[in-house]
Formats: structure tokens, sequence, C-alpha cells
């Protein structure tokens, strides 16, 4: 299943891109819901990660594993899984609307087994959430 979920960002989109692929921006954007272990501050295409996932900052999850499969100015796309989740393939673009603004999109494709309907919801509230504090931080940077 498919999970796509668009807000306007009132920076440059290759800023943007360029903040999604910092590990503190990732934390911030999807904090309190949950947070990630210890990753490298820099990956290149091609590179795997593994972190442990806990949920409300506290309780922890699976391991959670991420290839970055590439990494332009204006979009990011990276193959994981962990747990439940077989496949969690996340597409991240941001389009120019403006010198100064952009549309960012999260897209993921989802396979958890009897577990996708229930991990597409869960999906679709944590790209709310995380669009929405990506809004807030885009507005103080801009």
């Amino acid at each position: 299943m498919i999970v796509k979920v668009t807000t306007e960002l009132p920076i440059a989109a290759e800023i943007a891109c360029a903040l999604a692929q910092k590990p503190a921006v990732f934390r911030h954007v999807v904090w309190p819901v949950f947070t990630i272990g210890a990753v490298p501050d820099h990956l290149e295409e091609g590179e795997e990660i593994s972190a442990r996932l806990y949920f409300l900052g506290f309780l922890p999850a699976w391991r959670h594993h991420l290839q970055l499969v590439s990494a332009g100015p204006r979009e990011v796309y990276s193959n994981e899984h962990g747990g439940p989740v077989s496949t969690w393939n996340h597409r991240l673009t941001f389009e120019p609307t403006s010198e100064t603004s952009c549309r960012y999109t999260d897209e993921v494709e989802i396979e958890a087994g009897i577990s996708t309907f229930p991990t597409v919801l869960f999906a679709h509230l944590v790209y709310r959430w995380r669009q929405r504090r990506w809004r807030t931080l885009a507005r103080l940077l801009a």
C-alpha cells in the first residue's frame, strides 16, 4: 500500500532537502512519537544503517534498517524495514513553488503482512505529525 502526504514549506526546496538528510532534523520532526538510537551524521548512497526505535522516546521497539538508495538536491529515497514491516520504501520530494518555498511530499510503500492496514494508518498519522513539525521548523528558519 502507498501512503502519500504533502505540505507546503516556506523554505527553498534545496535547503529543505539538505535538512531532511540530517539526523537532528529527523529526530526533531518525529519527536515525541518516536526516537531513534545512534545514527551517523551523513550517509552515502548505497550505505545501510540499523538503529533501535523507541516509541514515545522510551519504549523500546525493534531495530529499523535503512538503506539510502539516492539523495539528490530535491529528492531522497530509501529502502527500509524492521519489526513487523517487511517493506517501508520512502521517497521524500521537495518541489520548488518559488525561490523561497517548496511542496514537500512523503511517499511510502508499505508491506507488513497482516499488519499492513494498521501500519498504513499509523504512517498517515506519523507523516501528518511530521509535516506539521516541518512547517513549524521551516517558519523558524525562513
